[in-house]
């Protein structure tokens, strides 16, 4: 009782902290932690990528091999089986300790225990369930304690672990959630501040309370950790959701997801080439040194990475003509005018981010790999571009899983040039500041739907418009034949398709006009439960929450000055000559 009553003081204090640090606006980081970064859902593909890390892993960590092994005391006898065959095969494969991109500006919120207060003489003993384990774990061993049906009763949760010997440890760790049959959600590794630590990871899972208890037990006997905390999924709720308000802050906006990482997937076309997966981690690390305001890093290109793009470039000029829409035309003219676009280099983003915001107002910032849907979208709010700046594989010029800087640049940058374009991207970017998780997939599945994958009608014929298809010819062709099926679009029904991002999709959806689109995306909006509104302030770069008096006051000052303006502009037109 002595530590259930200890556990809960330390909740109270904690809950004390969190709150004055939400008022101070700390939890900005820990708010991009959305559940979009998944691992892959499947068995068979969750086993794949842990092999992998444990093949590139040399160290041997004999501590936590010992509690995988605990784990498989506690698994049928069929299952420790084909684990056992995992390790075989394990054995088998060349060890490789490669580099694996972490994120610098991850900050992750953990309940550190507070010390009891009660004399020495009086404080319970730790009992074996009790022993070194944390307010919520606690908290979550009684409530397993409770019943059987409460023991195997499913629990989210969140642990943040600190390596000791670096982040090769990373892929063990997840093969005992997998052998104590967890679901890693989520994962993100930043290289830690702490003296005597290489990396923090934050892991969200999901499994059994009694298998969590377990797993938690038999981590903390590896001596490869600094400390470990559990974090109860209830304890990652805020009570007002921190979002970027301004565009410097978009520094803290940029984590990373594990898909399609050349360093992490098999099936990715750099795997087994070391060269290429430098260059990855060197201009990765370019990315997240970029702070706002600085000028983008200039990119020296190889003479394999400007072949690549001269393949990509000339099929989209020859493509283009035919099945792009004349938006798309109308800018990639430009930009050959203006010779930031020609076949024998790949364009700089700052030239690039110089000619976006001449036109549209837009800008690019560099990113280091495939961004969190929330960050992502966070950017647009502000008409930043968050742009990757590597080159794909030169095996696979024509396709490629991720996106590249080929990709962004022809799939991406005529569009945002075009004005009707580029408000559509930053209105998609606005709704997704403080939108809650599931609204946040929603976005981004329209997006996917429109500025990645989106069809528009053309004079009775089908247009592309989506970066996904203007820069891959192959499913750009797929596209507008007749093997797939094509839907009119409609945000609230587009929102909640599955879509395919591994092979070509079977279902588009079609805008009448790029204003239908944006009608109809403004009206599904409105019905989203964000219970307040935003605008962006193109003259600070600031975003406003529309939520006072005061400030409604002055928006409609400025907004009754702009429509004297306009018309007074209508009156001098109607005049005669």
């Amino acid at each position: 009782m002595m530590a259930v009553a200890a556990a809960q003081k330390n909740r109270e204090m904690f809950a004390i902290k969190k709150s004055y640090s939400i008022e101070n606006g700390y939890p900005s980081r820990r708010r991009s932690l959305v559940d979009d970064a998944r691992f892959e859902t499947l068995v068979v593909k969750q086993t794949k990528q842990t092999v992998l890390e444990e093949a590139r892993n040399k160290a041997n960590d004999d501590s936590l091999e010992e509690c995988i092994l605990q784990a498989q005391e506690h698994i049928p006898a069929e299952q420790n089986v084909e684990l056992q065959d995992e390790q075989a095969n394990l054995e088998n494969l060349p060890l490789e300790n490669e580099y694996v991109a972490v994120e610098e500006d991850v900050e992750f919120e953990t309940a550190e225990p507070e010390q009891s207060q009660e004399p020495e003489g009086e404080r319970q003993q730790p009992t074996k369930n009790d022993y070194g384990l944390t307010e919520d774990e606690i908290l979550l061993a009684n409530a397993a304690s409770e019943s059987p049906e409460a023991e195997a009763a499913m629990q989210s949760a969140a642990l943040v672990v600190r390596l000791k010997e670096g982040i090769s440890s990373l892929g063990r760790i997840l093969k005992a959630i997998e052998t104590f049959h967890g679901a890693v959600q989520h994962v993100e590794s930043r290289q830690s501040r702490v003296e005597g630590v290489d990396h923090d990871v934050l892991i969200k899972l999901d499994m059994t309370r009694g298998n969590l208890l377990q797993l938690i037990r038999s981590l903390r006997q590896s001596g490869s950790f600094s400390s470990m905390n559990l974090m109860a999924d209830n304890n990652l709720n805020v009570k007002a959701p921190w979002f970027p308000k301004h565009a410097s802050e978009l520094d803290n906006c940029n984590h990373l997801m594990t898909k399609y990482e050349p360093d992490l997937d098999m099936n990715h076309p750099g795997f087994a080439d070391k060269v290429y997966r430098q260059r990855r981690k060197e201009i990765a690390e370019i990315a997240f040194a970029y702070k706002y305001g600085d000028p983008i890093p200039y990119i020296e290109y190889s003479d394999v990475e400007v072949k690549t793009w001269r393949s990509v470039f000339k099929t989209v000029q020859d493509l283009a003509p035919k099945h792009a829409c004349a938006e798309y035309r109308s800018a990639f003219q430009m930009l050959q005018d203006e010779q930031i676009f020609v076949e024998t280099r790949l364009p700089q983003l700052q030239e690039m981010s110089d000619f976006l915001r001449k036109n549209t107002g837009f800008s690019l910032r560099p990113a280091a790999g495939l961004l969190t849907a929330r960050d992502f979208l966070a950017s647009l709010a502000f008409r930043i571009f968050q742009s990757t700046q590597y080159v794909r594989h030169v095996n696979s010029p024509y396709h490629t899983p991720e996106p590249d800087s080929i990709h962004e640049l022809l799939g991406h940058m005529p569009l945002l040039a075009d004005p009707s374009f580029a408000q559509f991207s930053q209105e998609i970017g606005l709704a997704s500041l403080g939108a809650s998780d599931e609204e946040i997939e929603k976005l981004s599945t329209v997006y996917w739907f429109t500025v990645e994958f989106g069809l528009c009608k053309e004079h009775g014929q089908i247009k592309a418009y989506g970066a996904g298809l203007l820069s891959s010819y192959g499913e750009l062709l797929h596209a507008i034949s007749d093997k797939c099926e094509h839907r009119a679009f409609e945000p609230a029904s587009t929102a909640v398709q599955p879509y395919q991002d591994q092979e070509y999709q079977p279902i588009y959806y079609v805008a009448e006009s790029f204003e239908d689109a944006k009608d109809k995306f403004r009206r599904w909006v409105s019905t989203m439960s964000r219970p307040f509104e935003v605008r962006f302030n193109p003259h600070t770069e600031r975003v406003e929450v529309l939520d006072s008096v005061d400030k409604l006051e002055t928006l409609v000052h400025q907004m009754n000055t702009e429509i004297l303006h306009l018309t007074n502009a209508i009156s001098k037109l109607r005049r005669p000559f």
